[in-house]
């Protein structure tokens, strides 16, 4: 085992191996441009493209290759995903529905779009960080265009009912876009049995390169129409000019066919470790709570709230260990995460919170590691906590009157 450990992985992964042997060749011998269509090498790296796009298309059940649409990541995904539909439904409708917990990709597209005059509807979730596909139901109108719901979310991994409100989208005929990019590849998603029309997934999440991605666009039943967020060259067929990331798009191609041969036994594997460093760390702590529902997780995803210990502090105590914290604890920002207090989770949990990411590369051996080190980190800091001591004696410190001097 080898330190520092990375535990990150919603953040983003490393490179498979297998993917990096797939992608080389295209930086080198096989350097084409994929627009080239007057000689070899432009017909070998467009091969190589169209390969790729039939291996995503696979891994989400699209009809066709053709209806991915290649970015350079998820984040202009979403963008063009909800920024083109609502441009070109304009006349139909100018109402979308989102929820609180999304990406702030999708939640800042939509309010660019508000400032454009359409209006969004923002829906909760409960406790377990789900929404109730009722919800969505009640909030589509007559002028509502577009649903945009995550499949998995980035924090707290809780997976969406995305078959329940596709369903509703469908029989409404709104069109659903869904940011799939944490789930994909880690739990059931299929844009046909979940009637999604849109689809924003990305490489780096799934141990493929970063700096490149994809929109899935249904062509049929219904046909979705997209206004083009960027103009210049008329590249994958209109939707998203620019020069395509051939080595990036190969390496894309090949993480997708290694998920879609391997996902249903990696994430058995990886929900056994999770499940072993929160049983370790519960049964040796008291006050550690999970954030997010246990039963629609990802098989990766461990958020822990650890009452009594600034999640700051306890990232600093682990350094050698790659988390990340609850709290948006940016040098420019203390504010408690906006996906735990929309679970209802208070300020003190929030700021106390760690997500541990596990992956493809993680070992039991490094499992056991942290599972020590925060028991042991936690212990020490606790040990340093009045509040802590005061719990311990019996006092109920909702009770207590605070005095400023």
């Amino acid at each position: 085992m080898q330190l520092p450990i990375f535990m990150d992985n919603h953040s983003t992964t490393p490179c498979d191996p297998r993917v990096v042997s797939e992608m080389l060749p295209y930086f080198t011998t096989r350097f084409g441009n994929a627009a080239s269509r007057s000689h070899r090498f432009g017909w070998e790296a467009e091969e190589a493209v169209n390969y790729a796009r039939e291996h995503i298309a696979k891994l989400i059940g699209a009809q066709s290759e053709k209806e991915i649409v290649f970015t350079s990541g998820a984040t202009e995904s979403d963008n063009l995903a909800i920024k083109g539909v609502a441009e070109f439904y304009a006349e139909r409708g100018r109402h979308i529905i989102t929820t609180v917990i999304e990406h702030k990709a999708v939640l800042d597209s939509c309010k660019r779009l508000e400032k454009d005059g359409f209006s969004v509807t923002y829906l909760g979730v409960g406790p377990d960080g789900r929404v109730n596909p009722d919800d969505v139901k009640n909030a589509i109108t007559d002028k509502t265009i577009l649903v945009s719901v995550m499949l998995a979310n980035n924090e707290v991994g809780t997976i969406q009912p995305l078959e329940e409100i596709g369903k509703i989208t469908r029989a409404r005929g709104v069109l659903f876009h869904c940011d799939a990019v944490q789930g994909i590849g880690k739990t059931e998603f299929d844009v046909q049995k979940m009637n999604v029309d849109l689809a924003s997934v990305t490489a780096h999440k799934m141990y493929g390169p970063k700096g490149v991605g994809a929109l899935y666009v249904r062509r049929s039943k219904p046909r979705v129409r997209l206004v083009a967020q960027m103009d210049g060259g008329g590249h994958e067929r209109g939707n998203r000019s620019g020069t395509l990331n051939v080595p990036g798009i190969v390496g894309f191609g090949k993480a997708a066919e290694i998920m879609t041969a391997e996902w249903r036994t990696e994430s058995e594997r990886i929900c056994g470790l999770r499940e072993r460093l929160r049983s370790r760390v519960q049964n040796a702590l008291d006050e550690v709570h999970v954030n997010g529902s246990l039963q629609w997780r990802l098989a990766g995803n461990l958020n822990l709230s650890f009452s009594f210990v600034e999640g700051e502090g306890l990232m600093m105590a682990i350094k050698d260990v790659a988390v990340s914290s609850g709290s948006a604890c940016t040098s420019a920002s203390l504010e408690p995460s906006y996906v735990l207090r929309a679970l209802g989770v208070g300020d003190e949990l929030a700021h106390s919170s760690i997500r541990f990411g596990l992956g493809r590369f993680n070992t039991q051996e490094e499992v056991d590691y942290v599972a020590d080190l925060v028991i042991s980190k936690v212990n020490k800091l606790r040990a340093l906590s009045p509040l802590y001591e005061m719990y311990k004696e019996g006092i109920d410190l909702k009770t207590v009157s605070w005095v400023a001097h």
